[in-house]
């Protein structure tokens, strides 16, 4: 390690805001700074304020998306302020890390200005960037898997066997078939978190940086094959023949790794060093791993939030049904890192919050917690925006079982918080069934702070500990290891986590199973289960 130490910026771009943390390479995190995108999510029209006609558009109610220039002018404001706030000079700054959400990507020209920012093709929907919860892509990635599964297709193992809804080709598929001129225009699609790093260090579009990290988890890309073959993108679409190298530029680069050195621009809007090393992106909840102090493998990192991901290394490789991917590399060097989730947290919360008129979750949770493990019999399946891990199908629905007049608002958060719990048992036991040992559960990201009472119910329905670590900004935290990985401040991803986010044991705070609860979840678990089967079994035959 570096003998005297140096200062380091983390991005950490969220679904709502975007974060700047500035750390220290032997003290770890200093000071961070959240700012709020103006548009946040454009979810049901987009504002006349940004089309052409100066009317608003209606949007279908399962897109979802955001202004490129909400990233770059929270990022700037973010960055400056928390310079301010912690006193310390821009001009100090070493190395520069940045994670994103994802599948958030979008569509550009050859220079990488966005199609939604050009007169032509503001009113159109297509010309925006997709956020990642964007599900508008259903038939289109029902189409991929079906064709991949017939081929028998290489890359299927390393996902699970099942392409999801909100990943790279299925939203560029959907552009293809719905929106062709779009297609037609656009000369780049990209990760979100891919097209800022580009904006930080400017270049040629043939010289982008592409993160492995993004390709190889939502982007079917492997290091030993790389994306999937001309003959089987031939077969889904004879336009996608070549989209690898008519529309996908760039080099493929591992986070940790420099993208390139910050241009003057971006310098000085940013008040930063020119040339400042710019780690390639990483995907939000990866970063997550190293900033929740995980240097070894067995540790399951919860990065909960929005959606929750859950992601582990391991030294084996396995094939499991359901995982979001399995990369090598993919999240820290050395080991297979997995990727699993849960496709609504934090969201199916507030919404159990508006739909019940609660003020607020902190009072749901004081209720919630008098009530017995169980919910007084209500029973929920937290598949509110589709189940990720372990069915990977966008089409499936939430439910409340049980319900009766005795049951009130905080009887439906007691039984959505075990809901959500008994997702998470089900990916625990899909990967310990895999041979793929966890050991260990950490949690982070802002819920475990704020949420206690969620933290608690986890620990009792997978009658474990959990233990949260102390940073609240555990994926800004991680970029900024990568920054300082990227600027050569390490010799190696574990020494950079061992000096930056590994907390002392009396900084950790931990949630022990609550005696006598075991019996009650074990029963409880087996009828979620059986609630799962049966919606299900509901949604598949109504497709057919």
């Amino acid at each position: 390690m570096k003998s005297s130490p140096a200062l380091v910026l983390g991005l950490d771009f969220g679904t709502e805001s975007v974060r700047a943390l500035l750390a220290d390479t032997q003290r770890g995190e200093i000071e961070s700074h959240t700012v709020r995108y103006s548009h946040g999510q454009i979810v049901n029209q987009i504002p006349e304020s940004l089309t052409s006609s100066g009317k608003p558009i209606p949007l279908h109610p399962k897109y979802a998306f955001q202004e490129p220039r909400d990233w770059i002018e929270s990022a700037t404001k973010a960055v400056r302020s928390v310079l301010r706030k912690s006193g310390l000079s821009g001009e100090s700054i070493r190395g520069i890390g940045v994670d994103f959400t994802s599948c958030t990507m979008l569509p550009t020209n050859d220079e990488g200005t966005p199609l939604c920012w050009l007169e032509e093709w503001k009113n159109d929907p297509f010309a925006w960037p997709k956020l990642w919860k964007h599900h508008g892509a259903q038939w289109q990635t029902d189409r991929i898997n079906q064709i991949a599964t017939n081929r028998n297709e290489t890359f299927l193992p390393y996902y699970g066997g099942i392409i999801g809804l909100e990943w790279f080709f299925p939203k560029i598929l959907e552009t293809l078939e719905k929106a062709p001129h779009i297609y037609d225009a656009t000369s780049v699609w990209l990760e979100a978190g891919d097209w800022f790093v580009w904006q930080l260090v400017g270049g040629s579009s043939q010289d982008l940086a592409r993160s492995t990290c993004q390709a190889g988890y939502k982007g079917m890309w492997n290091a030993q094959s790389g994306y999937p073959s001309e003959a089987f993108l031939k077969a889904v679409n004879p336009r996608w023949k070549n989209i690898v190298t008519e529309k996908l530029p760039g080099r493929l680069v591992p986070p940790g790794v420099a993208a390139g050195g910050l241009t003057s621009g971006m310098a000085k809007r940013m008040g930063l060093r020119p040339d400042t090393p710019v780690s390639a992106a990483i995907i939000d909840a990866h970063a997550g791993v190293p900033g929740a102090g995980a240097a070894e493998p067995g540790t399951l990192v919860m990065v909960m939030g929005t959606s929750s991901c859950h992601m582990i290394n391991s030294c084996t490789e396995a094939f499991l049904p359901g995982v979001a991917g399995v990369v090598k590399d993919g999240i820290l060097p050395g080991y297979y890192g997995y990727e699993t989730g849960q496709a609504a947290v934090g969201d199916a919360f507030d919404w159990l919050r508006r739909l019940t008129n609660s003020k607020n979750l902190n009072q749901l949770g004081e209720q919630a917690v008098a009530i017995p493990a169980g919910a007084d019999g209500l029973l929920c399946l937290d598949w509110f925006h589709g189940c990720r891990t372990p069915l990977m199908n966008g089409n499936l629905r939430g439910a409340f079982a049980g319900l009766t007049l005795h049951h009130g608002p905080a009887h439906m958060y007691r039984s959505l918080l075990e809901a959500s719990a008994m997702g998470l048992r089900w990916i625990v036991e899909l990967l310990e069934n895999g041979r793929v040992e966890v050991n260990r559960f950490v949690a982070t990201g802002g819920l475990p702070h704020h949420n206690p009472v969620l933290v608690q119910v986890y620990a009792d329905v997978l009658n474990t500990t959990i233990e949260v670590h102390p940073s609240q900004n555990g994926p800004a935290l991680g970029s900024a290891i990568l920054g300082a990985m990227a600027a050569g401040l390490f010799p190696d991803s574990e020494s950079a986590i061992r000096a930056m986010s590994m907390p002392k044991r009396s900084q950790v705070k931990s949630f022990k199973p609550t005696r006598n609860s075991r019996k009650t979840y074990d029963a409880l678990y087996k009828s979620y289960r059986d609630l799962a089967a049966y919606e299900n079994s509901r949604v598949g035959n109504a497709s057919r």
